[in-house]
């Protein structure tokens, strides 16, 4: 071959090998996951109503504790406001929680309770200022739906925790456990690392891994399956939790996850508090939330833990979405801890 033949089929070639590594180079970077700013005091705290209605005096304990713990608090302008079962209209909470990503005073966004909602906006949000310079947006149930779209289209960490409709009107006479997940919040939006346990259960499936952790209501994300807020479980830890639902349909969201991929390759799977819906007289399931987990996962080698304190309960911590843990599964218990 001729030094000319030999330079057209060479040069060719190299840049594929470019673009293949150039591509390689984007995946890794897209899949990386920006972690927002700690807060220091002084920061400021937003509260919006992305989803569920709340009064104003609802708020006002989480705002005084916040402010307790140094931070300044605007309240947006959908709280207070209804329509219906949502916080305002969805142009209304759109403007609002719009304004909070943007504006570059606000260091965290906590979502003032779930309900429903968040889904009629998520797709007119614009996060190209947050991406720029990315925050903590906060809570769970329905915020599901921000978590796992933040997750998939801007790779920032967010936290899943209670919210404002959560904290104790008295703190002097909260129960322990209402103020140490209360407290969860202020150490995960301030730097410290998280550690939790979770207690002895017959069910659990021992091992350790060491992953990102994802998840949130099974609810909302057996309904983001295939939109633009799906995300991808492949080598990380999956946590679940819901309410109010019958046994029967938390087997078919399950399902959807199985048949969806979702449980296929996780690295790990977490179980929190489920609160099912008795049965129907003479239409009774007949399996637990236990037994139905175990079934859909019966093919995959992972660990799973059961009992996690996450949900709807007060046993709830807050939980970084999107940074890196690792789980240890035994039959005494599990530990989960952010590396």
């Amino acid at each position: 071959m001729n030094r000319k033949h030999f330079l057209s089929a060479v040069i060719p070639a190299a840049a594929a090998v470019a673009s293949l590594k150039a591509s390689a180079a984007n995946v890794v970077a897209a899949n990386k996951i920006a972690i927002p700013r700690y807060l220091k005091p002084g920061d400021t705290i937003g509260i919006t109503c992305p989803a569920g209605y709340i009064k104003t005096e609802a708020v006002q304990p989480a705002v005084q504790q916040m402010q307790s713990w140094g931070f300044n608090i605007k309240i947006g302008q959908t709280v207070g406001k209804r329509d219906f079962t949502m916080g305002g209209t969805d142009a209304e909470r759109l403007a609002d929680l719009q304004q909070m990503l943007d504006d570059p005073n606000i260091k965290a966004i906590m979502c003032a309770r779930g309900g429903y909602g968040a889904v009629h906006i998520i797709d007119q949000l614009n996060f190209k200022r947050f991406m720029a310079k990315p925050k903590w947006v906060i809570g769970f149930s329905d915020i599901t739906v921000l978590h796992n779209h933040i997750h998939t289209n801007c790779h920032v960490a967010t936290l899943h925790s209670k919210m404002c409709n959560s904290f104790p009107d008295n703190w002097s006479l909260a129960e322990p456990i209402q103020v140490e997940t209360i407290l969860s919040i202020k150490q995960a939006l301030t730097g410290p690392k998280m550690s939790y346990t979770s207690p002895a259960s017959a069910s659990n499936r021992p091992g350790v891994v060491t992953a990102p952790l994802v998840g949130g209501n099974l609810s909302i994300l057996a309904t983001l399956t295939g939109t633009r807020s799906d995300i991808n479980t492949d080598g990380k830890i999956l946590f679940l939790e819901d309410t109010g639902e019958y046994m029967y349909n938390i087997d078919r969201m399950l399902y959807n996850l199985q048949r969806s991929g979702k449980l296929s390759k996780l690295a790990g799977l977490v179980i929190g508090g489920f609160k099912v819906k008795p049965d129907e007289p003479d239409d009774e399931f007949g399996k637990t939330v236990n037994e139905v987990v175990l079934d859909r996962v019966k093919n995959y080698a992972y660990p799973v833990c059961f009992d996690f304190p996450v949900g709807h309960q007060k046993n709830n911590f807050a939980l970084k979405c999107g940074v890196t843990h690792t789980l240890n599964v035994t039959p005494t218990g599990g530990t989960l801890n952010e590396v």
